[in-house]
């Protein structure tokens, strides 16, 4: 029997194996951008702030996480696409972080097993560590994930006796913000005197000298150097010896002198941007800007960003026994360094006063001879930069935590941290707001009367 197959070369026919064949095609590729988009979510922001991406310390601490984290968001339902807009990016970033959203009205036995009392709570739990935040930001989310994460209590102690910063003070030059800064980063905070007893508490993973005005006698100096070269950590924030009206800064020549034998000059000047930069900001020449770093770690991730020193020396290194010496960061081209110090007003002396760029901070490592207890220490040549005035400014507050995780050794922690909403309002100036009126107001307008009109003549 001869079978034809003549329909097989018809036009209706051909025209149906290409539709089939392109519907075929079509499926599988709607079916590989699924697949893919399940388990590769990625996505886009096109801000110029970055508004909608995690930031850099976020994503280092995701990223590299070593244990399973669960992350869970109690709210009422309705609540749950906002707080999606947040966690699920957590989520995208490492299979080891899950994140589940519960109702505590719809799931009440789940909720009065986690404690919950206030709503909305996030829990944030990792290997039998549990931290808590109210707060559905980033800052906060990533600050309870840094505490789970990082067992042991670190605490950071602040010399008080001789006019240093206080924690507690929440006027312009206190340190209150700095204290608040380090809490949600899981340092614990506290004052201690080295003049009623010159020792250094055991305890003490980090010792601060935040801008003594007075001397310090020798005994607090000698507890210093024994803590260091002991493998102790310390941050040295020391401004210029101004004598300035009210404003007098003692040079603290003890001190100055150990810091000396470690390779650390404080230079005996002021710091002057004339650049006109800062004016920009709302600063004058007496806070210098900063868009120069080095490769240290603690500055290596902070490339793009400018941080401000208010009332600033600049800081020399020289060679030293027993101490590794790194420089920081500097100040622009168009820096002077004045040493008047004295007189209320600011007046630079090209024939004495010498050009920059200065160096404003060194870090350094003191080798005790013991394996993995190095002393280690950072120098400033300002104290007023991590002041609550100044503290939100650009950079600053990354730059004071990298100095606090390289100094506690958590370098892992070292990075970009999350930012608040950058504030885009448009301020305009009287002129200005005139302007706009009568150009949208009344000037707009008329030109579409005037072309109107225009038409109506020419077809009248």
């Amino acid at each position: 029997m001869k079978v034809k197959f003549g329909w097989l070369k018809t036009r209706q026919t051909k025209y149906t194996l290409y539709l089939t064949a392109y519907l075929l095609v079509v499926l599988a590729a709607l079916t590989a951008a699924n697949w893919l988009a399940n388990r590769h979510n990625r996505s886009w922001d096109s801000t110029q702030n970055k508004r909608f991406s995690l930031a850099d310390q976020t994503v280092k601490v995701v990223r590299g996480l070593k244990q399973d984290v669960r992350i869970t968001y109690f709210d009422e339902t309705r609540n749950f696409d906002r707080a999606r807009d947040l966690l699920d990016r957590y989520d995208n970033l490492s299979p080891r972080l899950t994140v589940a959203y519960v109702d505590p009205y719809k799931k009440p036995q789940v909720a009065r097993a986690a404690g919950i009392k206030t709503i909305p709570t996030i829990v944030v739990e990792t290997a039998g560590r549990r931290e808590e935040t109210t707060s559905l930001t980033e800052e906060q989310v990533t600050s309870a994930l840094i505490r789970a994460l990082k067992s042991g209590e670190r605490h950071v102690c602040f010399v008080k006796g001789s006019g240093e910063h206080l924690l507690d003070d929440t006027s312009q030059r206190g340190y209150s913000n700095f204290k608040d800064l380090l809490e949600r980063n899981n340092y614990k905070t506290r004052e201690i005197s080295l003049l009623e007893k010159p020792e250094v508490p055991s305890d003490c993973t980090l010792l601060v000298v935040a801008g003594p005005r007075y001397d310090y006698p020798q005994p607090q100096v000698e507890a210093i150097k024994k803590y260091v070269e002991n493998g102790g950590r310390a941050l040295f924030m020391l401004d210029p010896p101004l004598k300035m009206g009210k404003e007098e800064v003692s040079e603290n020549e003890a001190l100055t002198k150990l810091l000396e034998s470690w390779g650390v000059v404080l230079d005996k000047n002021l710091v002057l941007d004339t650049s006109g930069i800062g004016s920009l900001f709302g600063l004058g020449p007496e806070v210098p800007l900063v868009a120069n770093y080095e490769y240290h770690p603690i500055v290596r991730e902070m490339k793009g960003t400018a941080t401000a020193f208010p009332i600033a020396r600049s800081v020399d290194t020289k060679t030293a026994d027993k101490v590794t010496l790194d420089k920081l960061f500097s100040t622009t081209s168009n820096s002077y360094a004045t040493t008047n110090l004295t007189s209320t007003s600011i007046r630079l002396d090209p024939s004495k006063d010498r050009k920059g760029p200065f160096n404003l901070a060194v870090a350094g490592t003191y080798r005790t001879g013991k394996e993995n207890q190095d002393g280690r220490f950072v120098v400033v040549g300002s104290s007023d930069w991590v002041a609550n005035y100044i503290l939100r400014f650009q950079g600053n507050r990354d730059l004071a935590m990298n100095m606090v995780n390289w100094l506690s050794s958590d370098e892992d922690l070292i990075s970009i941290r999350p930012k608040e909403p950058e504030d885009r309002r448009l301020t305009l100036t009287r002129a200005q707001m005139r302007t706009v009126f009568y150009s949208s107001v009344v000037l707009l307008p008329l030109v579409v009367i005037a072309a109107g009109f225009s038409v109506w003549w020419r077809r009248r």
